[in-house]
């Protein structure tokens, strides 16, 4: 398996980066309403009753460690979405999902999260983040190595997807995925189910993003190890786990924060829950 892993590691080249939007991202939808803005340092994100909009980076990853700061719609953003995500493409794409949920003011956001592998996802974890996410920035970022895809909201693991290949469970490592980010109109399920829907008169509604990071692998030619991160003992995002310490912070969200988990959603799986849930 070691051996395997260092050889997907010589075929990529490493990239680190503090991004510069102009340079890291291309918008791909929204008529105008996505704007890159402070020489490249901010991008904004914009819903109006006509259009969403988006972008994507110009970069594949396999492998890396991204982080964005995200400042989330402000007010009553009920009915809308704010995704960040990692995907391939195709019928049998992997991803990695950031989905936040709009509100009510004065209602926790909820942030949505799932893993696809081989076009296979419906594995949704939800959580009420312990801040409000529109009064300032934070970071959200994706840990993704041969071993783990590991959520984290400002340092703090929430969840923690691991390589179960050995045990019949396809894991995200073959497929190049891309950043994708869009602010969206889904008032037929974002919030309460559906029940709650877009009021367009608070309209428009912004997100904000800035201080994009990536210290990642990107598909080459080149016979270039990725980074020094896959060096034999090298503490890096590619050997990275969860310590003791890290462990206990993640139980601690999910115990105080978690408000779904689909391995607890036996109504959901009659037939028995996926084989993940239960492996320790």
């Amino acid at each position: 398996m070691a051996i395997r892993f260092f050889l997907i590691a010589c075929s990529l080249a490493a990239i680190a980066t503090a991004g510069n939007f102009y340079q890291d991202f291309d918008i791909t939808w929204g008529d105008g309403r996505a704007k890159i803005l402070e020489g490249g340092q901010l991008l904004t994100l914009t819903l109006d009753k006509t259009s969403g909009s988006g972008f994507q980076s110009r970069n594949e990853y396999l492998f890396g460690k991204i982080d964005m700061q995200i400042k989330l719609v402000p007010g009553n953003s009920a009915g809308t979405v704010t995704a960040y995500y990692l995907s391939s493409q195709g019928p049998t794409h992997d991803e990695i999902d950031f989905e936040f949920l709009g509100n009510l003011s004065g209602d926790p956001y909820t942030l949505h999260t799932n893993v696809f592998t081989q076009g296979k996802g419906n594995r949704e974890m939800q959580f009420k983040l312990w801040f409000d996410p529109t009064k300032d920035f934070h970071t959200y970022s994706i840990l993704w190595n041969p071993r783990h895809v590991i959520f984290m909201v400002d340092g703090t693991p929430i969840r923690d997807f691991k390589n179960l290949e050995s045990r019949g469970i396809a894991f995200p490592k073959n497929q190049p995925m891309r950043i994708y980010s869009s602010l969206w109109n889904a008032d037929d399920w974002a919030t309460r189910g559906g029940l709650v829907k877009t009021d367009w008169s608070k309209a428009p509604f912004t997100a904000s993003y800035r201080d994009f990071r990536a210290d990642a692998c990107v598909p080459s030619s080149a016979a270039s190890r990725c980074a020094s991160n896959a060096a034999p003992g090298n503490s890096g995002w590619w050997n990275q786990e969860l310590d003791l310490t890290g462990q206990e912070r993640m139980k601690w969200v999910q115990r105080n924060y978690m408000v779904y988990n689909y391995c607890s959603d036996l109504k959901r799986f009659p037939q028995g829950l996926p084989p993940e849930c239960s492996i320790a």
